[in-house]
């Protein structure tokens, strides 16, 4: 079950069981990459479209068992992306989205991502490869190349996956579903 992370904050009563791990997973992309429709459709289990950009910083928290993860989305807007690296050292995961479709603005994505990884070294780096459903998106080999992501996975665990989440609330793509997966092995791994 989701639910934002100030709210269940705000609920939690001191208790003799043993307490939740926080496990933060720090998501980013250019703004128009999908990261939070995305971001719901991991969270919901749902096809979930959002056109509304994010401002600021959209935090998602899952429970499972002793287990939460939370899911922080710091938007894409040029006037955010200089906050991005902030946020690196909290994080026990990276997941960069970027817009498979847009042609134009993968230069972009690649120096943002670049920029990023330089200040972590090991931190594993999901990228997901979205809107794969659009007819003029490149092949996920062909965002590998354009990415330059040869040049960063020798230090650090990297997965390349291809995504997209349908507009009418649908099942959801088996990408999601392993998206989802990855992450909570990934996590598992860490601790």
């Amino acid at each position: 079950m989701a639910a934002r992370c100030m709210l269940l904050a705000a609920r939690e009563q001191p208790q003799k069981e043993p307490q939740t791990r926080k496990q933060q997973i720090l998501v980013l992309g250019l703004d128009g990459s999908g990261k939070t429709s995305v971001l719901n459709s991991i969270v919901t289990n749902r096809g979930n479209h959002s056109t509304v950009p994010t401002e600021g910083v959209h935090a998602v928290c899952i429970t499972n068992g002793n287990s939460k993860m939370e899911f922080l989305e710091v938007g894409g807007s040029e006037q955010l992306r200089q906050f991005w690296e902030r946020y690196l050292d909290r994080a026990l995961a990276l997941i960069y989205v970027v817009d498979s479709s847009d042609h134009s603005r993968l230069p972009l994505a690649k120096m943002h991502l670049h920029q990023l990884i330089q200040h972590s070294s090991s931190l594993p780096l999901v990228v997901l490869a979205n809107k794969q459903d659009l007819e003029n998106a490149y092949h996920i080999t062909d965002i590998h190349d354009a990415l330059a992501l040869s040049e960063i996975c020798e230090k650090r665990k990297l997965y390349l996956i291809g995504t997209h989440v349908a507009t009418d609330g649908s099942e959801l793509p088996s990408s999601i579903e392993d998206t989802r997966e990855l992450l909570a092995q990934l996590l598992l791994e860490i601790h």
